[in-house]
Parts: C-alpha cells; structure tokens; sequence
C-alpha cells in the first residue's frame, strides 16, 4: 500500500511538472497572419525594439518613484526609486542602488525610450568595489527573465518553406556528402532551431538576426500598410509621430531574410504566397548560450574564425529553392545579439579589442561579414574602471559614441545602511542607540566625498552659522540632499534660497565624488570589526564606541576622513539627543500657555502702565514691564536686553494690528487661535520652555540613579516625584523618538555624564 502511494506521488509530481514545462515552453510559431492580429490587438507590447523592452523592464520593475517635496516650486524631480525588485529580489547576491545611481539609470532609460540610443554603447563607469559586475549580472539575470516572460515576450522571423508550393526539391546531398553532414551534424549544435519537417515536407528555419517580423515589410510600402492595420487605433499617432517608434519605418531585414524574401517572390509571383511561409515566434534570450544576451569577460579568447558558415544548411536552401545563388546562410557572432544585448565585463585585455571593433558597428549599424553587410541594432553595455579609460582615449572619433553611466561608491546614507542590515541581518539596530548607526555610515561616505563644495559655499556663504547641525564643508548637509532630504534646521531664508538650479549643481557635483575613499568592500570589513569591538560589552553601541574606534583604534582610517569631521558629527549628535531628551522631559500646561499668548497679544496695544481686560481670554491685565518681561523673557530667552524686548513688542503689535487683526480675523473669519501670529509665539514660547526643562536634575544625583535603577526593584525607594519625571521621560523617549527601555535609559545617561545640558547652554 505504501509503495503505491508512492507511486502515485512520483507520477502525480512528474504529471504536474510536465504541464507547468508545458506551459512555459508552448510558444509554437504562429503565420504572420495571426502575428498581424496580434500585433493590431496589442501594437505597445508586440513593437518592441530592444531599447524599449530594456525600458519596459526598468519601468515594471521599479515603478515611478516617489518625490517627498510633489509641490515644490523648485523640484528637479530627484525621485527616490525602489530598485529592490531589480537588484536585490531572488538573486544571489544584491546590488543596493543609492539614489544618485538610480536617476542616472532612469535617465538613461527614458532616453532610449525617446530614441536618442541609437549609435551609442553605453558604459558603467565606477572605481574597483563598487559594485559594477554584480550589478550588470543582476540588470542581465532580470532582463533575460523579462525577456523570456509573457510581459516582455517580442518576436522573431521564422521561414517555414513548402515543397508542395514551391515543387520539387533537389538532392543536392549525394550519399557520400550526406555521411559527411551527418558527422558534422553530431558534433555541433548549429542546427538547433532548424527543423526539416519530412512528413509535410517543409524546411523551417529561423532568421540567424532575430529579425523582427515586420522588417520583412518592402520599406516604401511601410507607412501604408501601418496606415490600413491600424486605421482604427488610438496607438496610430504614436506609431507615426512619437520616435521610439521609428525604427518600425526604418529597420531592414538581414540579408538572409531579404535573400529568402527575393527568391520567394521570384519563384511565386506572389508576395500574399511569400507571407504564408513567414512565420513569427518568441525571440528566447539565453544568455548561456549566447542568444540574445552575450556576455564577454576580458580573458574571453575570440573564435578563430568571426564567420558561421552552415554548409548543411546551405544545402537545405538550396535544394527547396532549386539552387539560388541569392541565399547565403552565414552571419557572424553579433547576429546572435541582433535585437538583444551584447556585454562587456571590464574594458581590458580582449576585451579591449572587441569594444574597439565595435567602432565601425556603433558607427554605421552595420557589419561586414565575407561579401554581405550584417545589420547590428544591438543594446551595447560595458562596465569599466575609470583608469581603463585610456584604452579608448586615442580613438577620437569614438569619444561621442560613448555615454559613461558612474556608478560611484554609495554616497546615499539610506543605501549605505541598508547594506549593513543585509550583510549582518535586519536585527543589528538593535545593538546601536538611535542613529549612531548612521553616523557610521556618514563616517564612511565622508571619506568618498569632496571636502570643498562650490555649489554649497554659493548657497550657503556662511556655514559657521549651523555649527550644531553641521560641519564646516557642509558634507553633512551635502549627504542630506543626496539622500533627497532638505533638513529642517536650514533657515527660512536659506530654504527658499534652494533653488531648481542650485540644487542641480549640488546634486551634479556627485559626478566628481564617489570614485575614491573608502571602498564598498572596505566598508564591510571595517563595520564588521566595529561591532565585534563593541556588541559584547553588555550596553548598545553609542557615540562615545564610535568615536573611540576612530580615534584610538582605527588611526589610519582618520587620513580619509576630513578634518574636523567627527567632531562635527559627535557635536550634531550631542545636540539633537539634548533636544531630544529635554523634549520628552518637557511637561507644559497647553491652557496657561495659550492665556498668557492671548493675553500679550493683546496687551501689546497699550503703552504701560495700564488696566485692560484682554478680550480673548476675559482676564484682568496689569500691564506693565514686569508683565511684559515675565511673558517676553519666555518667548526670546533670558538675558535678553530691554531694547531687544522693546523691538519685539512693537515687530508683534504692528503684525497685529495691520495682518492679524484686518486681515486673518475680520476679513479671513480665523479665532485668533488660528492665526500665524498665535502660532508663531505659541512656537516661541514652547521651544524656550523646553531648553530649560532639563534644569532642575543637572546636579541631581538621584535622578541619575534612578534613571539606572528604572525597571528594577530598587526604583520604588526614590521619591515619587523623581519616579514620576524619570517615568514620563523614559514613557515619551519610547513614544516620540523611537528608543527601546534600555536605549532610552542609556541615552540619559550619555546626555548627563557629558553634561551636555550645560556645554549647549546659550543663555
């Protein structure tokens, strides 16, 4: 019973596989009848040069992209692309694209959609560990799936020759020659795809180029015949005037097509008796065996000989088309990528001199093999290293027939983490305190970029002015931008300072940037030794590890690190986790806050001393200058000088008086609440209150205790007030910023023990 059920097992499983093998491969050719109605059915997937499926595959598998800034005035459309589906999904090993690559490449893209690919080999441009082979494998792996997918699915020209139309066929093959093609036969795999049907008495063989059907299409007769088969379609104007669509008007067949075509219409008189024997099939891409994708490595030795010469064939042709002399089976190597995608890895050795032959390709489009011209309409990629570039530079004319791609080393801080999350598991943040992790990453992509920013210091003159945010180059702000972030601590004046044309030349400057530094492959190296210094000392990993491992362990790293950089960073770092900490230390009475805005406001219309009851909170008012710098000091800081707080009373009451009061309440119907006036010093108000809240516990040795001792027993000797503020502030370090219970501890203590509170007191 057992055995039988296994039985069962293996032909229920062989039965299933066949029917999915099935479907996959049950692409028969179909005549070019059936091909038209395809082609009329569905003109945007069945017309299809190369470049467009290329395309095709980039838009299906990273999508439009989002812009976090969609009503920007000054936008540059600098998208952030999902590119995981691409480079990362299902292969073995991921490309991380950042966000400066990835624009590059759907730049790129929508040119060739547009038609501006023609003549061009385009070529992946990056320093050693960038990521260039894997990523080109990737692009290619994806590609020949898309391409042998129903989505991305193009045809090809299949002839399928009738003895019963055309008449008897010739023994051109004596009994001798017959044996010698036979051996011939056995020992190559030339005839794959070549198939002599005796039982209906018909040859069937493909076209060598991966013609698409259509070329075959007198070219003078062209235009007419789009005009008939698509005489009722939308996609008719597009045909005609949109230039991705141009090659349909202007591609020719190979000469074996054109030859075959010729003779048969010789012989037949008949070119609707020609288009019954043209048939169409899905041009498969296999990469393996050079078909459609060719992949060529620099130690890649050339064939002896460039020409495929097929005698067998040959004679095959001859003997059903009665010995013409206008048919000639033989094409050269890059007939197998016609249509398709002819590689490079690395410009060096021999491969050098096959991108050299491709001069006159690029050039021309065309390819002389024996006394025939072969038409090459191929996508050409290469990758290369920026000093094999002198491989190429003595040949000029080649120079605009070239458009270089940099791929750099990552200088997105988003793509630099998530390689870390990838290469060490999505779990190692939860080692590191908020953000420390990034300062890693910042560290690193410091090194890989220039110190000296022209398109910044034109933006920003003064950089001295965000020391807390920023260091002195500005490539802390420079990798905000690239990672398609405009911070929020820039000034209002310098926000709207950003123009379209600044912001290209910042983002233009990551041409010159990337190609040097410390390597993606470095990288890993350096991060695995980091964490394995620090993840085993019972704390998460913060600022102080991370400055430590650069300054005292990793010494030699500091020569690629710009100068001041790290205590820039360690700065920009100690001054947000203050902010952060007094934030959720922060507990105000939101009512109290309003009356005494409202209250203000409304005193500032009256010169001191004076008697009012405020209209908007119904309060009686003693207003003089105690009542003013009681409210002012909260609004500007302490210390302020009566003159300064005099200029303020009056930039507030003028505000009032000709945009407040007119404009936004009487005209616009706003509660004084709702007005930017309110706003702004209710803004003021918190944001003055907060830098003092942490106050009170600077020199509080119990309230550090029992931030140590929160979560265990001995938290419940402390006094309840002590208990209470650690509680609110552990609850809210959680709630607002993200911080797990052991982060938000640890974070509190690093802020006390630095006595940060006190190094960023501006008062």
């Amino acid at each position: 019973m057992f055995v039988k059920n296994v039985d069962n097992s293996i032909k229920q499983a062989i039965n299933n596989l066949n029917v999915r093998i099935t479907e996959c491969s049950n692409h028969q050719p179909i005549p070019f009848e059936k091909f038209l109605a395809e082609a009329a059915s569905n003109p945007r997937s069945v017309l299809r040069s190369v470049f467009q499926v290329f395309h095709d595959l980039i838009a299906t598998n990273i999508g439009p992209g989002t812009d976090e800034y969609p009503n920007d005035p000054e936008s540059i459309n600098y998208v952030n692309y999902d590119c995981s589906h691409l480079f990362e999904n299902e292969l073995d090993r991921p490309f991380f694209a950042d966000r400066i690559f990835a624009n590059r490449l759907i730049h790129m893209v929508e040119g060739m959609r547009r038609g501006s690919q023609q003549n061009k080999i385009y070529i992946f441009n990056g320093p050693p560990g960038c990521g260039k082979s894997t990523f080109l494998n990737n692009l290619l792996r994806k590609l020949e799936a898309y391409a042998n997918s129903e989505q991305g699915m193009r045809y090809e020209i299949v002839w399928r020759l009738d003895a019963s139309v055309l008449g008897p066929v010739l023994d051109t093959e004596p009994i001798l020659e017959r044996l010698a093609l036979l051996l011939e036969a056995s020992g190559s795999n030339i005839n794959e795809g070549i198939k002599s049907a005796d039982k209906d008495n018909a040859l069937e063989i493909p076209c060598p180029s991966h013609d698409h059907p259509l070329t075959i299409i007198p070219k003078k007769y062209r235009e007419s015949f789009y005009n008939d088969l698509y005489a009722n379609s939308d996609f008719k104007d597009a045909l005609f005037h949109s230039k991705e669509y141009h090659w349909v008007f202007k591609d020719k067949p190979c000469t074996f097509c054109s030859g075959v075509y010729r003779a048969l219409l010789n012989k037949l008189k008949n070119s609707e008796a020609v288009y019954k024997m043209l048939y169409a099939r899905p041009y498969r891409f296999n990469r393996r065996l050079g078909e459609g994708i060719s992949v060529f490595n620099p130690g890649d030795i050339p064939p002896e000989s460039p020409v495929v010469i097929n005698h067998a064939v040959q004679r095959k042709l001859d003997a059903f088309l009665n010995g013409t002399d206008e048919v000639y089976y033989l094409y050269s190597r890059y007939a197998k990528t016609n249509n398709g995608i002819y590689a490079l890895m690395d410009v060096k050795s021999h491969n050098t001199e096959r991108l050299i032959e491709l001069h006159n390709i690029i050039s021309e489009g065309v390819h002389k093999v024996d006394n025939i011209e072969e038409n090459v309409n191929s996508l050409l990629l290469a990758i290369m290293n920026p000093e094999d570039q002198n491989n190429v530079k003595e040949f000029r004319s080649f120079s605009d027939r070239i458009e270089y791609i940099n791929i750099p080393y990552v200088l997105d801080l988003t793509t630099e983490v998530k390689i870390y999350r990838h290469t060490f598991g999505a779990n190692i943040e939860e080692t590191f305190l908020p953000r420390v992790l990034n300062n890693f990453a910042r560290i690193i992509i410091s090194s890989r970029m220039n110190t000296r920013s022209e398109a910044l210091l034109d933006w920003i003159s003064d950089p001295r002015k965000y020391s807390l945010y920023c260091d002195e180059n500005l490539q802390l702000l420079k990798m905000e931008i690239y990672s398609g972030v405009i911070p929020s601590w820039l000034s209002e004046e310098d926000r709207k300072n950003l123009t379209a044309k600044r912001r290209r030349k910042i983002i233009g400057e990551s041409d010159r940037e990337g190609i040097s530094g410390i390597s993606g492959r470095d990288s890993i190296k350096i991060f695995n030794e980091f964490i394995s210094t620090y993840s085993r000392s019972g704390k998460l990993i913060n600022m102080s590890m991370l400055v430590d491992f650069f300054m005292s362990k990793k010494r030699d790293l500091m020569r690629s690190i710009p100068a001041g950089f790290l205590d820039s960073l360690l700065r920009m770092y100690n001054y947000t986790v203050l902010q952060e900490v007094k934030e959720s230390l922060y507990y105000y009475n939101e009512d109290q806050i309003e009356r005494d805005i409202l209250n203000y406001i409304y005193a500032v219309n009256f010169e001191p001393p004076a008697y009012e009851t405020c209209t908007y909170t119904g309060e009686k008012l003693k207003i003089n200058e105690e009542f003013f710098e009681s409210v002012e000091s909260r609004l500007l800081g302490a210390g302020i000088s009566a003159s300064r707080r005099w200029s303020f009373r009056e930039e507030t009451q003028k505000e009032y008086t000709s945009k407040t009061l007119t404009q936004d309440i009487m005209l616009g119907g706003l509660p004084i609440t709702e007005t930017a006036l309110f706003k702004a010093l209710q803004e003021r108000f918190i944001q003055n209150l907060k830098e003092k809240a942490l106050d009170p516990f600077l020199d509080n040795e119990n309230f550090r205790r029992a931030i140590k001792d929160y979560g265990a027993k001995d938290f419940k000797t402390y006094d309840k007030r002590i208990r209470d503020d650690v509680k609110y502030l552990i609850r809210n370090l959680r709630k607002k910023f993200d911080y797990t219970e052991q982060g938000a501890k640890e974070v509190c203590i690093y802020v006390i023990d630095n006595d940060l509170a006190r190094k960023f007191d501006v008062r």
